[in-house]
């Protein structure tokens, strides 16, 4: 008889559409059945292991779709970065592309997806509206820029928020971030140990996290520079524009002996524009960066940097945005900079 497996055997049931339709054949509740698949609940071995056999035997995989509906979440996490210090800056600089790797890669773990949103803020409403959207479970903002305020206003009614950046005094948000002020100090002293008397610092500080380390410059001077002088040139961390404000300032700063930039992109361009004067590195200048990425080891000379730990920055901040998704509260995370001595301050 057609419809029949074999003469005297009930029919197989169809292939289960959905989990209600596999609860039946199992002879369970809808409830247990997604407890089962999903590894969660308090179910017996016993019946779980028969409920995920039936699933394999029918090949039944529940949808996302539905599974999100159940659960009223998306799948998805947020993660914007927003330029309101530096509108032309691309998200294929180095640093956002190391640090958004090993996000993208822990995020996808945990089987979700991820959004990813370049923002040039115009108003002070343009994170308010993401969050409106409902799109997302949760965000991760890579960079405060000069957004801090904006970021504070949102952080007072959406928790599942996360902050790649300066720990600042005043903000009600959960960072995670390197210690900025004693990497600039490290920094400093290190050029200082190496007799360097004539420094510059290249960065913008509009940028919260380079105020911090423009502060550790200036405190490494005032405690250790017996003799030595410091300068500030604000950089773009655009290359094209760095290249003007540095290649500007080298041919008036003939007795530059020791540059601190802000970021090893900035750094790198400081070591070119050196080098297309024939001022030796290090011999005649020392220079070293922040971030320690791995382009940077690539140089000639090796660049010397302060090492942030962007891996650990990382699972900190994804673990501490799905603690704050499950209603769990956390607290900020700050990260010890290390130093990399290499071949732009030591010889090789």
């Amino acid at each position: 008889m057609a419809g029949s497996n074999s003469p005297g055997k009930p029919d197989r049931p169809a292939k289960p559409q959905n989990i209600q339709d596999l609860a039946k054949i199992a002879g369970v509740s809808a409830a247990t059945v997604s407890r089962a698949l999903a590894g969660t609940g308090n179910i017996s071995a016993k019946t779980r292991e028969r409920i995920k056999a039936l699933a394999s035997e029918y090949d039944f995989r529940p949808s996302n779709m539905a599974r999100n509906l159940r659960t009223g979440r998306t799948g998805t996490i947020s993660v914007i970065v927003p330029l309101g210090h530096e509108k032309t800056q691309h998200i294929s600089d180095p640093f956002f592309m190391t640090l958004l790797g090993y996000i993208a890669d822990l995020v996808a773990d945990r089987g979700y997806d991820l959004l990813l949103s370049k923002v040039v803020p115009h108003d002070p409403e343009w994170l308010s509206r993401q969050v409106d959207t409902g799109r997302v479970d949760g965000m991760i903002i890579i960079g405060q820029s000069n957004q801090s305020d904006v970021i504070n206003s949102v952080a007072r009614y959406y928790d599942p928020l996360v902050v790649w950046g300066a720990a600042l005094s005043e903000q009600i948000y959960t960072s995670v971030g390197s210690d900025n002020r004693l990497g600039g100090r490290m920094a400093t002293e290190h050029l200082l140990s190496l007799g360097c008397r004539r420094l510059a610092f290249f960065g913008d500080p509009s940028v919260p996290e380079v105020e911090q380390r423009l502060n550790g410059f200036r405190d490494a001077l005032r405690e250790h520079g017996q003799g030595a002088a410091g300068t500030t040139l604000p950089v773009h961390f655009v290359a094209e524009q760095a290249v003007e404000d540095i290649s500007g300032f080298l041919d008036l700063a003939e007795n530059l002996d020791g540059i601190f930039a802000t970021s090893d992109t900035i750094a790198m361009t400081a070591l070119q524009a050196l080098q297309d004067r024939r001022r030796n590195v290090p011999e005649e200048v020392k220079i070293i960066g922040f971030d320690d990425l791995e382009i940077a080891r690539r140089t000639v000379p090796s660049l010397s940097s302060v090492k942030q730990d962007l891996q650990a920055g990382a699972q900190a901040l994804v673990d501490l945005l799905f603690r704050k998704i499950a209603g769990e509260k956390v607290e900020s995370v700050m990260l010890q900079p290390q130093l990399a001595a290499r071949g732009s301050t030591v010889a090789d």
